[in-house]
C-alpha cells in the first residue's frame, strides 16, 4: 500500500504563499488564532515523514534556528522539527541543524515515488510550490490541504500557490473553520484530462 502524500500550504484568498519583507505582516498574516495553533499542533503529533524542496527547507531551517520569529516554536513547528525529513536538492550539502533530514539528489518524481512505496507513515510537505506542481502533475499528490487566511495580498503577496500549474478537478474530502475566520480545505486533486 502506497503512502499518503498530503501537501500542506497556507495561502491568502488571492493565492499567495507569502508576502513581501516590507509588507508589515507577521508570520500567519497575523490572522493565528488558538484553534488554528491547536489543530496544527493535533495534526503534527501523529507520526509524519516530512518532504520539501530545497528552497522552503533553507527558509524553515533557518526561521527555526533564528528564533526571531515568534511563530517559529508554537507547539507544531516544535513536533515538526522533531520528524523525518527528506529534503530533494542538487545544490544543499548541509541539513541546517535538521536532527533527522536527508538531503537526496535527482528526479523529484522519482523519489517521491519511492518514497511513497517504502514509507511506513504518511508523507507531508509544507510549501515547496514548484516541487508540488511538479508532483501534482505526476499524480503523486493525495490530498491538498489548503489553509486559507481571510485576507488579501494583492500589493505585497508572493509565492502565488499555484502559477503555472496543470488544470484538476478537485474533490472536497475535508473542511473546517478556525478561529471564525480561518479555513481549512482539504482536496483529492485530479489532472483535468483534455
Amino acid at each position: 500500500m502506497s503512502a499518503v502524500y498530503t501537501w500542506d500550504v497556507f495561502s491568502t484568498l488571492d493565492g499567495y504563499g507569502s508576502f513581501t519583507e516590507h509588507a508589515g505582516w507577521g508570520g500567519y498574516w497575523d490572522k493565528q488564532g488558538p484553534e488554528l495553533l491547536e489543530h496544527r499542533a493535533r495534526q503534527f503529533s501523529a507520526e509524519q515523514h516530512m518532504v520539501y524542496g530545497a528552497t522552503t527547507f533553507r527558509e524553515v531551517a533557518e526561521i527555526m534556528s533564528a528564533a526571531t520569529d515568534p511563530n517559529a516554536w508554537d507547539e507544531w513547528n516544535v513536533r515538526l522539527l522533531q520528524m523525518p525529513a527528506t529534503v530533494i536538492s542538487s545544490t544543499l550539502r548541509d541539513t541546517l541543524g535538521w536532527p533527522q533530514a536527508e538531503i537526496v539528489q535527482g528526479d523529484a518524481v522519482e523519489i517521491v515515488r519511492r518514497l511513497k512505496a517504502d514509507s511506513s507513515v504518511p508523507l507531508r510537505s509544507q510549501a515547496s510550490l514548484s516541487l508540488n506542481r511538479e508532483l501534482m502533475a505526476a499524480g503523486l499528490i493525495d490530498r491538498l490541504q489548503v489553509t486559507l487566511f481571510p485576507m488579501i495580498s494583492g500589493r505585497s503577496g508572493t509565492s502565488p500557490i499555484l502559477r503555472d500549474a496543470e488544470d484538476y478537478d478537485l474533490d472536497l474530502l475535508e473542511s473546517r473553520t478556525l478561529d471564525g475566520r480561518t479555513m481549512e480545505l482539504v482536496y483529492r486533486p485530479t489532472l483535468r484530462r483534455r
